[in-house]
C-alpha cells in the first residue's frame, strides 16, 4: 500500500494558515480549555423513519443470516439527531449472549482519528507545530532511507501517512518490521513504546517522506509526540484533550467494563472464527495477527494508531462533534484543514476516487468510487470489523461497530449498509 504520489496536495499554505490560527488564537485557547472541557457534545434521539429503518435493519440481517458477521452497534445520525438504532446479533456467540448497544469494542484504526484530534488541539493551543520535526520531540526517532539519507519527517507527514513507514502486515515475510520485531498495537504485548519506536527507526524508509502514501505506524508515532508535547502519557492527554471534554468515558487505552467487552472473531467459512491468543486472520492475502487479550494486559504499550477501546455511541459522539464544527474540541477552520485532501485521490487510500486528510480517507471522486457518497465525505475504518463515515453535504453520521474482523472492516457488509443508509444499489448479498 506503498504509493508514489504525484499530486500530493502542496502542505506550505496548509501549515502556513493553520500556524496563523494557532498564533491568533494560542493564549485564548490555553486559558479557556478547561472552560471548553464542561460542553459536552450531545445528540439528541428521533424517531427512525420507515424506509430508513427498513432498508438498514435489512442490510444487518443479511450479514447475520449468512454468518458473515457475530454482532454488531450501528447509529445513524442526521442533523445532530439520532435517527437510526440499532444492537443486533450476538455479543459473545458461545455463550449466548446479546448485543447490546453499550457494548465495548476493540477500536483498532478508530483510535486514529482521535489521536490526530488531540494533536491537532495541541497544534490549536500552540504546543504543536505541524511543521515540527519528529526529532524535536523525540531525539532518536531518525529513520534513514535505503540510500543513508535521513530525511526529517514532520508531523504534518505523521498525520497523513506521508512519512514512509509501513506496517509488518503489508511487508513480506521477512520483510524489516518483521525482523526486528516491531509491535503494530494489534499484536501481543511485548515492546515498550520507547523500544518499538527504536526498532521502527532501525527499518528503512519506504520512501522519502511526502512523496508517497502508505497506511503505517505513523499514528503509533504520532501518539508519542502527542505525550511529548502535552507533558504526559498519551492516555491521560487523550483524556484530557478529547474523550473527557466530550464525556466519552467509556472510550479509553483500556477496558472499563469487561461485562461488557464483546468477544472478537475472525472471517471463517462456514461461520466467523472465534479468537483465542494470537490469532492469524487473511486480509487480502496479508496475514495480521490479532491478541485480543492485548488491552487487558498492563505490559502492552498504548497505541496511538489501534490501542482504544470503547462504544459505539462515544464513536458517534465524536464523530458528530467534527461534523458540527469541532466545538468544543476544535476551531471550524482546524476541523477544515484536517478534512482537506492533503493526499490525492492517486492514493487510493479507500479504493479508486478517496485521498486522505489528517486522520481519516476523504472521498474525493463518488463516481470513480462507485459510491452514493457525497465528495468531502471523510471515511475509515478499524481491523477488529468497524466502519464509519461523516458525509457532511447531507449532514450525516453513520457508525458500525461490530466483532467481525475483517468484514465488519471492509466486506459485504459495509457496501451493503451505505446502501441502505442512502436507499441506493442492490443489496450485495451472500459472499
Amino acid at each position: 500500500m506503498n504509493r508514489p504520489l504525484s499530486g500530493v496536495v502542496a502542505t506550505t499554505a496548509v501549515l502556513a494558515a493553520l500556524n496563523l490560527v494557532a498564533a491568533a488564537g494560542a493564549a485564548a485557547a490555553v486559558e479557556s480549555a478547561e472552560a471548553d472541557a464542561t460542553q459536552a457534545v450531545g445528540t439528541s434521539a428521533a424517531p427512525a423513519t420507515p424506509d430508513l429503518a427498513t432498508r438498514v435493519d435489512a442490510a444487518i440481517d443479511r450479514a447475520l443470516a449468512s454468518r458473515r458477521i457475530v454482532g454488531a452497534v450501528v447509529l445513524v445520525a442526521q442533523d445532530g439527531r439520532l435517527v437510526y438504532r440499532r444492537a443486533a446479533g450476538l455479543a459473545d456467540r458461545e455463550a449466548g449472549t446479546p448485543m447490546r448497544e453499550d457494548a465495548v469494542f476493540l477500536l483498532a484504526s478508530v483510535t486514529k482519528p482521535i489521536v490526530s484530534v488531540a494533536a491537532l488541539r495541541l497544534v490549536e493551543q500552540g504546543r504543536l507545530r505541524l511543521e515540527d520535526p519528529v526529532s524535536r520531540w523525540l531525539p532518536h526517532f531518525r529513520p534513514r532511507t535505503a540510500e543513508g539519507a535521513a530525511p526529517d519527517i514532520t508531523v504534518h507527514h505523521l498525520l497523513t501517512h506521508t512519512a514512509g513507514l509501513g506496517y509488518d502486515f503489508m511487508q513480506p515475510a521477512d520483510g524489516p518490521y518483521r525482523r526486528l520485531g516491531v509491535s503494530n498495537g494489534l499484536d501481543r504485548p511485548g515492546p515498550s513504546l520507547d523500544e518499538n519506536l527504536r526498532r521502527i527507526a532501525r527499518a528503512p524508509l519506504a520512501y522519502t517522506p511526502g512523496h508517497g502514501w502508505g497506511y503505517s505506524m505513523a499514528t503509533d508515532v504520532l501518539g508519542a509526540v502527542v505525550a511529548k508535547a502535552a507533558g504526559q502519557d498519551l492516555p491521560a492527554a487523550v483524556r484530557r484533550l478529547v474523550t473527557a471534554p466530550l464525556q466519552m468515558d467509556d472510550t479509553r487505552f483500556s477496558v472499563v467494563d469487561r461485562g461488557r467487552l464483546v468477544a472478537h472473531y475472525a472471517d471463517g467459512q462456514p461461520a466467523p472464527v472465534r479468537m483465542q491468543g494470537l490469532q492469524a486472520v487473511d486480509f487480502h492475502g496479508a496475514t495480521v495477527n490479532f491478541a485480543p487479550g492485548r488491552l487487558l494486559d498492563r505490559r502492552a504499550y498504548p497505541s496511538g494508531g489501534a490501542g482504544m477501546a470503547g462504544t459505539a455511541g462515544d464513536v458517534l459522539r465524536f464523530l458528530e462533534t467534527v461534523r458540527a464544527g469541532g466545538g468544543p474540541l476544535l476551531r471550524p477552520e482546524t476541523v477544515a484543514l484536517m478534512s482537506k485532501a492533503h493526499v490525492g485521490a492517486e492514493a487510493r487510500t479507500e479504493g479508486p476516487g478517496w485521498g486522505f486528510g489528517y486522520g481519516w480517507g476523504v472521498l474525493l471522486d463518488p463516481a470513480a468510487a462507485r459510491s452514493p457518497q457525497s465528495a468531502g465525505t471523510l471515511q475509515w475504518g478499524g481491523a477488529y470489523g468497524h466502519k464509519w463515515f461523516i458525509d457532511p453535504q447531507r449532514r450525516l453520521t453513520v457508525v458500525a461497530l461490530t466483532n467481525t474482523a475483517f468484514e465488519g472492516m471492509a466486506g459485504v457488509f459495509t457496501t451493503d449498509l451505505r446502501d441502505a443508509v442512502y436507499g441506493a444499489g442492490t443489496p450485495a448479498g451472500g459472499r
